[in-house]
């Protein structure tokens, strides 16, 4: 890992690349509450080992990814930075923590902000998908290189899917309106990548109905296209998912050492 994390990397000498460069952005500014009390969900521990680090690690684990940016919390990115110095990440790949804002879409425009300006495909990452296999990484990646201005990983549903029409308060029954047909509804991951220049130009004109960031590109106009995902890159969001990212890491422990 780099000596210093909040050095920006545009002031260390620059790895040697001869495709367009790659970095991801990790917003990690929320707290997390559908897993209870306790430390922020990015900094919950999974196999011993904050989920943010296993984040990071999935990304470097790509060798297109030369940077990574951490959106701290907005007073707890000197937290963030002191969390890196203490795990071992490979070597050839630059980190930078950046304080976050108030929302998701505002810490990810903060992250593309302390982008140097070499870097023109960007990832963005939910640290709260901490096992997402490097395989799916360089999918999305290649598919950006190859021209498409947007691209989500994606999982075919495996559920019925029934449109409803909302309660009037919660917890009463609601009625089913529709059935969409599954067969053409996807479940959407992340990493999510870009061009670096149209989440930009996303970031600085769209502002309302905003799902994801791809959800930002589909309001220009263009196109986003999907690559297969991968049932490891679930999100952990609530505590059955922190018992399941446990049980997948043990599982790869055994298996391939990881």
């Amino acid at each position: 890992m780099s000596d210093d994390p909040l050095t920006p990397p545009s002031q260390k000498s620059a790895p040697d690349r001869t495709t367009r460069r790659t970095a991801a952005v990790i917003p990690a500014a929320g707290r997390g509450v559908r897993l209870g009390p306790g430390a922020p969900k990015a900094l919950r521990a999974l196999g011993g080992t904050p989920m943010l680090i296993h984040a990071v690690r999935a990304m470097a684990d790509s060798r297109a990814v030369s940077l990574v940016v951490l959106v701290a919390p907005p007073d707890g990115a000197a937290e963030v930075k002191t969390l890196l110095d203490a795990h071992a990440l490979p070597e050839r790949t630059d980190f930078l923590v950046v304080p976050g804002g108030d929302s998701r879409q505002e810490s990810v425009r903060l992250g593309l902000e302390a982008l140097p300006p070499e870097y023109d495909i960007v990832l963005v990452h939910d640290a709260a998908r901490p096992l997402v296999p490097v395989d799916t990484v360089d999918a999305v990646i290649e598919a950006v290189r190859e021209g498409a201005p947007a691209v989500v990983p994606a999982l075919p549903l495996a559920d019925t899917v029934k449109q409803v029409e909302p309660a009037a308060a919660p917890g009463d029954p609601e009625a089913v309106v529709a059935t969409p047909d599954r067969s053409v509804l996807r479940a959407v991951q992340t990493p999510q990548g870009f061009d670096r220049a149209v989440l930009q130009r996303a970031h600085a004109t769209v502002t309302e109905h905003v799902t994801d960031d791809a959800s930002m590109i589909e309001q220009l106009g263009l196109t986003v296209v999907t690559v297969p995902g991968h049932e490891e890159a679930f999100k952990v969001t609530r505590p059955l998912d922190l018992v399941l990212a446990e049980a997948v890491l043990a599982r790869r422990r055994l298996n391939d050492g990881f």
